[in-house]
């Protein structure tokens, strides 16, 4: 991630102008790093919010432990969704060569 925004500085420092193309890159970059990053974030939440569910009430952890995998895969769905989003507009963008 950090590298495809890099790549862009050289080209900044010679005065290469860049479009729209390439900052929109940039912003599926930035997205699809932000979208992994609170994916990560809201996962760890929901298992120590579980865990601490059923270390309070041991005889539900059957339930919890459902709803648990349910929540987890809505939540690594939309992380999915934006990694598709980025294949789909990526597809669509000029190479970063001058």
């Amino acid at each position: 991630m950090l590298t495809s925004l890099l790549g862009m500085i050289p080209l900044l420092a010679e005065g290469v102008e860049l479009g729209a193309r390439h900052y929109m890159g940039a912003a599926l970059v930035l997205g699809l790093g932000l979208a992994a990053f609170g994916g990560a974030l809201g996962q760890g939440r929901a298992i120590a919010g579980a865990v601490e569910a059923v270390a309070r009430q041991p005889e539900a952890g059957g339930r919890i432990q459902g709803m648990l995998m349910i929540g987890l895969a809505f939540i690594e769905t939309l992380t999915i969704y934006v990694l598709l989003i980025c294949f789909m507009w990526g597809g669509k963008l000029d190479p970063l060569a001058h």
